[in-house]
């Protein structure tokens, strides 16, 4: 696989940061269900290889309940470090 292409990740920092946002103050359930349900649909037709690189190799990474909330946050925090190496792991883009 190659690497993706900064347009491949801008787009996908873009919407995963917002439902991240969403996701880590809503205080429904059925919302964070939505945004679980949106994000593996996401996923799913995605680039191949930025999900590799996102996913080390887990090919249940933001597709299940239990570790989503973290590794949705995990998923910003990498595209965040691929856009701009040097901000390290600041998940506050302006």
């Amino acid at each position: 696989m190659s690497s993706p292409d900064r347009n491949t990740i801008e787009q996908a920092y873009a919407f995963f940061h917002q439902k991240a946002k969403v996701y880590k103050y809503s205080t429904s359930e059925r919302e964070k269900d939505h945004i679980e349900d949106v994000i593996a649909a996401y996923v799913n037709a995605m680039s191949q290889d930025l999900y590799a690189a996102l996913s080390d190799g887990d090919d249940a990474y933001l597709k299940e309940h239990g570790p989503f909330g973290s590794q949705l946050e995990d998923a910003v925090a990498k595209m965040d470090r691929m856009l701009d190496p040097d901000r390290g792991n600041s998940i506050e883009r302006p």
